[in-house]
């Protein structure tokens, strides 16, 4: 299996990037209309926020989920026992947000919004009728509106040595969403488990887009479009002094939205933030 880098600006695009998605979990997108520049100017503001200790004043709020959460609350992948090595912080459009950072930040939140409900009408329109037709609306009407969608920047902290044994950056996990969109990170890391079972890292250049499927997509889908089990390793050599920072942007449907005959969106997600030990 290889992962394939698809040009946003090319003809077949769409449906190249359907492919990649349905054959991989994973589409890697370059040209595409998000700025390169923003992105990296959010990395070094963020990057200097978790520096500083003023993020402990933007404590996480436990019903709403918004705000700071430190390391020694940092999640823990479902099936594993050792937290992942990182700190970050929930960006909504109504939660808590530096003020010297809201502006930029929700800049990039709203271009990634409108981005990803493009990239969501091209997955409903490659998809087979008897897919399309589980959907019980639009996939981009799905995300439109809903206040459940979120920006998560991360820092994974440099390596000190005094890492509990077994912990990594982020365990082998899935995602709960519909899609993720992620501009390549600062740092490599980032591995997407094959159908073979082996690890593949994930083009990182830095511009490209990586988007990835969620559980909740594979659910709407009835498995369909494959919600693919992905983690970040710790840095080898020189790289273990260097911070990583990501910035996903989780699209969540509103709650109300029918996935399948088992779950609304908000049920699957209860019952997924209830394995996760975060609520």
């Amino acid at each position: 299996m290889k992962l394939e880098t698809v040009d946003y600006t090319a003809d077949n695009a769409a449906e190249l990037f359907v492919q990649s998605l349905r054959d991989t979990g994973f589409g890697v997108l370059k040209n595409h209309p998000i700025p390169k520049e923003l992105v990296e100017s959010i990395y070094q503001n963020w990057h200097a926020f978790f520096s500083d200790e003023r993020k402990h004043e933007f404590m996480f709020n436990v019903e709403t989920q918004d705000g700071y959460f430190p390391p020694n609350v940092s999640e823990t992948a479902k099936g594993h026992t050792v937290k992942d090595i990182k700190e970050y912080f929930h960006v909504y459009p109504w939660g808590q947000i530096p003020e010297e950072l809201k502006e930029q930040i929700m800049d990039y939140y709203q271009q990634a919004n409108a981005f990803a409900q493009e990239l969501l009408s091209w997955v409903e329109a490659h998809a087979p009728a008897d897919v399309q037709e589980k959907f019980s609306i639009a996939l981009s009407e799905m995300i439109n509106g809903s206040e459940k969608t979120l920006l998560r920047v991360l820092h994974y902290p440099p390596m000190t040595g005094e890492e509990e044994p077994g912990a990594i950056r982020a365990a082998a996990h899935e995602d709960i969403n519909l899609l993720t969109v992620l501009p390549a990170a600062n740092e490599p890391g980032l591995q997407v488990k094959t159908k073979e079972g082996e690890w593949l890292d994930v083009p990182c250049d830095f511009g490209n887009l990586i988007i990835n499927i969620g559980d909740m997509l594979q659910e709407a889908s009835s498995g369909y479009f494959p919600s693919t089990t992905h983690r970040v390793i710790n840095p080898t050599g020189e790289r273990q002094t260097n911070s990583r920072i990501s910035l996903p942007l989780f699209l969540h449907p509103k709650p109300e939205v029918v996935l399948s005959e088992r779950h609304t969106a908000d049920s699957y997600l209860m019952e997924r933030l209830r394995e996760l030990g975060v609520i």
